[in-house]
């Protein structure tokens, strides 16, 4: 039995995307392309199980990459994973007023983005007897097709929703010269879900619009002062 799934071609796109680069701390600035973990959490939305784990192995860009500036209303605090189980327990909590907690953050986001992520799934840790790749892959192949999602696919943010679409045809790059080639530094690749949890980042960049995405073994923990600050 193969051990992991044919390669899937996922057309994404939509007028705003923000990928939140880790090192500013209060405003939100994005990546200049789409992350391999936002890439992931899109094919999540359309299909995932304990059993399968999505490998992304390159992003097309076909938009020019373009920026915009906006401010947007959130809220300062978080909510604690201890309080929402105590909350489950039944434990009262003081009411909470977002109006009172709001703040206006500076947006730097992506504007008409559109991308093509090649990807394939491998077994994960929790592959049983009754699965099967076969399976899965028809399973997401047809929920592909047929735009069916388990949640809102969406670009680094939820309120910038994507749209979702097999990749058929010949892909066509809309990207200026100046933007076809060029380092775009380091990237975010995904999170290590530890313990600790943390980030793990890659040396990104475009050749004629595609960035190929390494092994996510392949990929850094921390980036040295020397290598542009440590994140």
């Amino acid at each position: 039995m193969s051990e992991r799934s044919p390669t899937f071609r996922v057309h994404v796109g939509g007028p705003l995307a923000c990928f939140t680069r880790p090192e500013f701390k209060v405003e939100r600035v994005s990546y200049e392309v789409l992350t391999p973990s936002a890439a992931r959490g899109i094919l999540e939305a359309i299909h995932w199980k304990p059993a399968i784990r999505w490998v992304v192995t390159r992003i097309h860009v076909l938009s020019p990459i373009k920026f915009i500036g906006f401010r947007r209303n959130e809220v300062n605090s978080r909510v604690s994973v201890t309080n929402i189980l105590q909350a489950m327990k039944g434990t009262l909590f003081p009411s909470y007023f977002a109006d009172e907690d709001r703040a206006q953050r500076n947006t730097v986001a992506l504007r008409d983005v559109e991308y093509v992520i090649e990807a394939h799934f491998v077994r994960g840790e929790k592959w049983h007897d009754n699965d099967n790749v076969p399976k899965h892959a028809d399973i997401f192949a047809r929920r592909l097709e047929k735009g069916q999602t388990f949640h809102q696919p969406y670009l680094g943010c939820r309120e910038f929703a994507a749209s979702v679409e097999p990749a058929d045809g010949p892909l066509k790059c809309r990207l200026p010269a100046e933007q076809r080639n060029k380092d775009l530094g380091w990237l975010l690749h995904d999170m290590e879900f530890g313990p600790p949890i943390r980030p793990r980042f890659f040396r990104a960049r475009l050749e004629e619009g595609v960035i190929d995405i390494p092994p996510f073994e392949d990929a850094i923990g921390v980036i040295s002062s020397g290598a542009g600050g440590k994140t």
